[in-house]
């Protein structure tokens, strides 16, 4: 007796090349369609390979906005993010249209709390400078004024935001002999880690600001000329959450004028940016990484293979395990049945 086979969903990822095996996952059970080339797709090229498609698993650097939700079609059913941050969705366009929307928390907070840590170290104690120095055969004999940073030990820290990777640093920070301070607008609880702070005095106080918020309209721009002016003249600002929350003029500003003694970042807007001349590389007190946060292979493995389970639960009916916050990781659109109808 034979019988019309059943069409399996279609799944389009916007990359090549991801690490782990979450994209073979789905290929097991799903028509996968990864993009072919090195260089990310463009936004037009990037509908063209999600459209008709009721999966979609993208980058954080990927633009999910209405344009591309309607371009997929009427069939798109999730899009699922390899990234922590979603400010690059437009997430009520898609609620409208019954996509779901998830993320990957809880697998990059460590990873990027080492990198934060990291960026606290180089900026404070100046440590780029000095290899730099040593690159160019500019190491002479041993000066006790050569390569001056500033402590870490008993310096105080204030976290912007105090979710997963903000405490991943509070723990981390502890451990050096750091005091630490906090500020969240709508959560103003002490831990045994962290006393919560009025931002201002966060800004004032501490030796050591780093930012862990996401990009949002409220935290657009929040870093800028007013803030920093609030800071000390020997503070470090260090951002690994997203690249629009710091106004970078008005840090480069500062750091020119030495009104702040410097600044890590491994996050900036525009991303990529790619050329050797770019004010941000080449300003001595800053240090700047190309968001590498999240960049190791078990991490980023980890990352796809969330990103994989939450299409595989969407497709097969089931709620999503980390749809963003405030949204329903239940699925808002049925599946096709065998004869592709909706039910």
């Amino acid at each position: 007796m034979s019988g019309t086979p059943s069409r399996r969903p279609r799944v389009a990822v916007s990359r090549t090349g991801l690490p782990g095996d979450g994209v073979e996952r789905l290929a097991a059970r799903f028509d996968v369609t990864s993009w072919p080339r090195t260089a990310p797709p463009t936004p037009a090229e990037l509908a063209g390979l999600v459209r008709g498609c009721e999966g979609l698993l993208v980058l954080g650097s990927d633009r999910v906005d209405a344009a591309l939700l309607d371009a997929a079609g009427p069939d798109l059913r999730v899009v699922a993010l390899a990234s922590m941050g979603y400010d690059g969705v437009d997430v009520a366009a898609a609620v409208e249209r019954g996509v779901v929307i998830t993320h990957t928390p809880d697998v990059l907070a460590e990873t990027t709390a080492d990198v934060a840590m990291a960026l606290i170290l180089m900026a404070r104690r100046r440590l780029p400078a000095s290899m730099d120095a040593l690159r160019r055969g500019a190491w002479g004999a041993f000066r006790m004024d050569s390569f001056l940073g500033l402590d870490v030990q008993g310096a105080t820290l204030g976290l912007i935001g105090y979710g997963q990777i903000a405490r991943a640093v509070a723990r981390r920070a502890a451990g050096f002999g750091m005091r630490v301070r906090h500020h969240h607008p709508r959560r103003k609880e002490d831990d045994e880690l962290s006393r919560w702070v009025p931002f201002d005095e966060l800004l004032r106080t501490s030796d050591v600001v780093s930012v862990h918020t996401p990009l949002t309209r409220e935290t657009q721009g929040m870093i800028g000329a007013t803030e920093l002016a609030r800071m000390k003249p020997t503070a470090t600002l260090v951002n690994t959450g997203r690249g629009g929350v710091v106004d970078e003029e008005a840090l480069l500003a500062a750091l020119r004028r030495g009104e702040l003694h410097s600044a890590g970042l491994d996050v900036m807007t525009g991303e990529p940016r790619t050329s050797p001349s770019d004010p941000l590389f080449n300003e001595p007190h800053l240090v700047v990484l190309p968001h590498v946060g999240s960049a190791t292979e078990t991490t980023r493995a980890a990352m796809v293979e969330l990103a994989a389970r939450n299409v595989e639960a969407i497709l097969d009916g089931r709620c999503a395990p980390t749809p963003v916050p405030g949204t329903s990781g239940l699925p808002g659109r049925p599946p096709r049945g065998a004869d592709g109808t909706r039910p």
